[in-house]
């Protein structure tokens, strides 16, 4: 089971069980499913009395996908590797152009100490980490700046408006 860093302090490990696109439904609990399991089982993911996410593959095009995957209270975004930031994309458009507000959760090779906050500003909320990442250590990562050049999701005060200040010392 994977620990779940979340932006509001709460973090700790993830009540949601994966399921494959084959694998069989659980009766109960929260899953997160695929997103062709959620184009496929639909009508049978919103009977369920659970919560349920849909796990996001970094080549969907975010601008494209139906209104009801929406309805999913977690999304999870796909990191495959260091090189590879579509996610970071699908993020901030899920957040500003589709209007999301449900869970966003990064996961994958990419989620590391160094990558949080620039994950944190475009709109994700909550980091799945490895277990050899230090849960601690990874929370101060979203604290080392404490402001920020250019405008996102986060609430970070931008350099410019700091300078424009009318109270400035």
């Amino acid at each position: 089971m994977s620990t779940l860093l979340k932006l509001d302090g709460s973090d700790g490990p993830d009540p949601f069980a994966a399921v494959g696109a084959e694998d069989e439904l659980p009766a109960s609990g929260p899953v997160v499913i695929p997103l062709a399991r959620w184009e496929r089982d639909r009508d049978a993911l919103r009977a369920r009395p659970s919560p349920f996410g849909i796990r996001l593959p970094n080549v969907v095009d975010v601008e494209s996908l139906e209104a009801s995957v929406l309805e999913a209270g977690l999304l999870v975004l796909e990191f495959p590797s260091f090189g590879d930031g579509r996610a970071y994309s699908q993020a901030r458009l899920l957040r500003d152009s589709r209007g999301y507000r449900g869970e966003l959760r990064a996961t994958g090779a990419a989620v590391v100490r160094d990558q949080l906050q620039g994950m944190a500003r475009c709109g994700i909320d909550r980091f799945e980490l490895r277990a050899d990442q230090s849960l601690e250590l990874c929370r101060e990562a979203l604290r080392e700046f404490s402001i920020a050049y250019q405008p996102a999701r986060d609430a970070l005060p931008k350099v410019r408006e700091l300078r424009l200040a009318p109270n400035r010392t």
